[in-house]
């Protein structure tokens, strides 16, 4: 059987995510690979910080 993939419906399949000031990020749903598995579970990421701007921080 092969793996189904199917392109992130968040970051268009391109990988990236911009906020409103054109800064650009890793798509934090598909992990930055523009597509996502169907055949595997979502891990679920522990709690992240983010700022006032409401952008995550690494």
């Amino acid at each position: 059987m092969h793996n189904k993939q199917i392109i992130c419906t968040a970051c268009d399949g391109k990988g990236l995510l911009m906020d409103d000031e054109q800064w650009q990020y890793s798509c934090t749903i598909c992990e930055g690979e523009g597509v996502i598995d169907a055949n595997k579970g979502r891990d679920l990421k522990p709690d992240f910080d983010i700022d006032e701007m409401n952008r995550t921080l690494e």
